[in-house]
């Protein structure tokens, strides 16, 4: 099952909607949905390497435009959805803290966090309920998120295809070493938060 999903993915990135899927995930994972745009891109940039940037540029679009969904949220529905999303996370008690922080340290919270596999929608419904500057934040966002995504696109331009042949070699400990990454990513945002 795992090679299967393995092949759509890299098939999908010659495909007329891999873009429309991409740009879909990025904006969602920016926002409320929990699977970063990593699983689409990497494999997508693996299938074709001369085209990461591109695929990079379609993320970094999509996750900060997303990333405005996430702030409004905070903004004008924390106290409905906004809230719920914070929950479900386990972070309620932690939002205030974290509020607090943007007044001293925002820039290098938005980020710092977006560079990581922390969840960026806790950084984007946070700024939004703290108030933060939206054009700042904005800036903070194409910097953070776009740092994250080219960094993908220079590696897997440059060394795509050894990086494809150790993948597929071993592509059962890269899944599992790449959920662990996640996983990390919301203890770590559950314990800095």
């Amino acid at each position: 099952m795992l090679k299967r999903s393995y092949d759509w993915f890299i098939g999908a990135a010659d495909k007329p909607y891999a873009l429309w899927i991409l740009a879909a995930v990025s904006f969602a994972e920016s926002s409320f949905f929990p699977i970063p745009p990593d699983v689409m891109l990497l494999p997508m940039s693996l299938a074709r390497p001369k085209r990461a940037w591109w695929f990079a540029t379609v993320c970094t679009i999509a996750s900060v435009a997303g990333g405005v969904v996430g702030y409004a949220i905070g903004a004008l529905l924390y106290d409905s959805l906004g809230q719920w999303l914070i929950n479900i996370y386990g972070l309620s008690g932690k939002v205030e803290a974290f509020r607090q922080s943007y007044a001293e340290w925002g820039a290098l919270i938005i980020i710092g966090k977006g560079l990581t596999p922390i969840p960026y929608k806790l950084v984007t419904i946070t700024s939004g309920f703290a108030g933060y500057n939206i054009w700042l934040f904005i800036v903070c966002s194409i910097i953070a998120r776009g740092g994250r995504f080219f960094v993908v696109a220079i590696l897997l331009n440059r060394y795509g295809d050894l990086i494809r042949s150790e993948l597929e070699k071993r592509l059962g400990l890269w899944v599992a070493i790449g959920a662990v990454v996640l996983v990390l990513g919301f203890v770590i945002a559950v314990k800095l938060v």
